[in-house]
This record gives structure tokens, sequence and C-alpha cells, in this order.
């Protein structure tokens, strides 16, 4: 994935793309994708859409195309500049889906969803580093837990030999419910 989305999200009612930076108790903190990267709170009541989980109608009905791929495709095709902008043209617009992702359906992907995708990938293209396909490993990297994919430290090799050696060091001490006489 050239891309990485899984922490970029649009937010209904707010303009751009934010960076999911904490999720917080009336909301989510989210920094702009923009200049100024400002962090604000996007409120509970606003819909929060992940862009790695937005995908693409195509004229097969039981297949869609995720948007990492999409954007994926853009980029082979286009590179970091579009020749496109939601200020143009609707033919301009169909031929740059066309091209990109040929096999879209033309009667469910509206052309305001085109102006956003166009919208979205400048965006996505100017603040993320772009990794070809084949440098993106999927396996974690040596000495990353495989169970929570690097979100929590490894414990230190020695820390845990000592600790299964003796079993003792493991458990706290009990206390006692008697007072001292």
């Amino acid at each position: 994935m050239p891309y990485e989305l899984k922490e970029i999200a649009a937010i209904s009612g707010l303009p751009g793309l934010y960076r999911l930076l904490k999720a917080a108790r009336h909301g989510v903190l989210v920094e702009s994708l923009d200049a100024r990267a400002a962090r604000s709170m996007a409120p509970a009541r606003n819909k929060v859409s992940l862009l790695s989980e937005i995908s693409i109608y195509t004229t097969d009905y039981d297949v869609n195309v995720p948007l990492t791929e999409v954007f994926e495709q853009i980029h082979a095709h286009y590179g970091t500049e579009l020749p496109v902008t939601n200020k143009s043209g609707e033919a301009e617009l169909a031929d740059f889906m066309a091209h990109a992702v040929p096999e879209y359906d033309r009667d469910r992907v509206y052309l305001s969803d085109i102006k956003k995708l166009a919208t979205w990938y400048g965006i996505v293209s100017q603040h993320l580093p772009h990794q070809p396909a084949d440098a993106v490993a999927d396996a974690p990297a040596a000495g990353e837990p495989l169970s929570t994919g690097g979100a929590i430290d490894a414990p230190e090799p020695a820390a845990a030999a000592e600790a299964s050696a003796n079993p003792e060091a493991a458990t706290a001490p009990k206390k006692s419910r008697k007072k001292a006489e």
C-alpha cells in the first residue's frame, strides 16, 4: 500500500482530511492535514470516516475497490500531481476516473465523489510519504510482538527470563489483615 491511510479520516461537517491522534471522552483529538497542522477536537456527533475503510463501487456489485488501491493506481498513472481538481469539468473528471479505475460504476459513483477523491488524493500526496508497494512489508519487524502489531512494546528478554526462573518474583507479597500488636 503506497500511502498509510489507517489513521487518516474525513470528518462530516469539517473541510479537509485529518490525522486521528487520540480518542477522548467527548470526541476525537485530530490534527489537520494542511500547512498549519492545527490540532482540534472533533465532536462525537460528527461522523468520522477512515480513508482505509472507504471503497469505490465497481460494475461488479460484489466487488469494491478500496481507496488505498485507487490511490495506488492514481499514483501509478499520474504521480503526485493530478491533471484535475475539484473545479474541473465533468468530462475531465469522468476521464480521470476512467483512467484511474476503469471498472468503476458510472451509475453509483457520482461527480461529487470524484471531486472528493481528487481533493483527498491531492492532500494525501502532499502530506504523506509515498512508499512503493513492494517495499512495504506486512510482517512485523524483529522484536515486534505479533498480537498487537507493535502497539505495545515487547518485554525485555532479561526481565522475562528472570521472572520465569523465579515464580515468587512474579507474584506480589500478600498483605496480612491482622494489625500488629
